[in-house]
């Protein structure tokens, strides 16, 4: 075992000793360049090293600067999201007080156009079932809102004011099938009552036999109840059908001028409204057909 051992520590002396050499001999012998065969050796060593090195700091640094470059544009993007959701709001808002002025710009139009004295109110609830078409007003008794005043809108007739507390006021809408008013063909001076239905339509009743209405006729208010204004759009002649030479009980279907459905803002009508009575052929025999009503007011 002695003699293994010292045989193992002279092979590595030897070679220590012949790894001496050739360092000592690169470091003498120089290439063709002039530098040291040892310096040019250990340079390529250590060139390819420093290397390695290099591309992987340069590596790290890029995943670093990119790591912190997605995190300031998650920020930014995060940032961004915010700031468009706030203007979207913003811009709803705009759009939503745009279209108020433009109903009030409306409203103030057709106060000025009907020499009327009315009162302008929002509309602030509807009917919970279609059984009762009919919407509340944030306008009341306080305002001089009172039962059976006549509510009207920029495109038409609205209805009538049915219950009034101080501070607000429930209207029945004109299609509401308790609802009526009386109604004139603007073209043939036709007259009848427009009664309401329950749903989106109208239908105008009690229309003589030998009157002229055909679809696509602007039907009128024509103040004969006393209720309504003369003169106030209530829709068109949507259809007409008859039995013979008479008309069908609601065959004439009429849509409304008004959308109940988007309706936001009303006035209501202070104003007592004259009645009109209906012309008569005879003075002796009243006549509910066609013909122009004479304007009277009653006592």
């Amino acid at each position: 075992m002695a003699l293994l051992d010292i045989r193992q520590r002279a092979g590595q002396l030897f070679v220590v000793v012949m790894l001496g050499h050739v360092i000592l001999i690169s470091a003498q012998v120089q290439s063709k360049s002039g530098v040291p065969v040892l310096e040019a050796a250990v340079f390529g060593v250590v060139s390819e090293v420093q290397r390695g090195t290099s591309t992987a700091v340069s590596g790290l640094r890029n995943a670093w600067g990119g790591y912190v470059g997605l995190r300031h544009v998650r920020a930014e993007n995060t940032s961004l999201k915010a700031q468009l959701a706030s203007l979207q709001v913003e811009l709803q808002e705009q759009r939503a007080l745009a279209d108020r002025s433009r109903s009030l710009e409306e409203l103030l139009s057709l106060r000025d156009r009907s020499n009327l004295n009315t009162v302008a109110a929002a509309i602030i609830a509807a009917g919970a079932t279609p059984e009762f078409r009919t919407v509340t007003l944030d306008k009341g008794s306080l305002d001089g809102i009172k039962a059976d005043m006549a509510v009207i809108a920029p495109a038409g007739v609205v209805g009538r004011v049915v219950v009034s507390t101080p501070r607000a006021a429930k209207v029945q809408l004109l299609i509401d099938r308790n609802a009526a008013a009386g109604a004139i063909v603007e073209r043939s001076r036709a007259q009848g009552a427009v009664v309401g239905s329950g749903d989106t339509r109208l239908r105008m009743d009690f229309v003589s036999e030998t009157a002229d209405v055909a679809a696509g006729d602007v039907v009128m208010t024509s103040g004969i109840e006393g209720l309504f204004p003369k003169g106030f759009m209530i829709g068109r002649v949507e259809s007409v059908q008859k039995s013979g030479t008479a008309y069908k009980e609601g065959g004439i279907v009429i849509r409304p001028a008004v959308d109940f459905s988007s309706l936001e803002q009303v006035l209501v009508v202070l104003t007592p409204t004259p009645v009109h009575e209906a012309p008569n052929v005879d003075p002796a025999v009243p006549n509910p057909g066609e013909g122009d009503a004479t304007p009277a007011h009653k006592p």
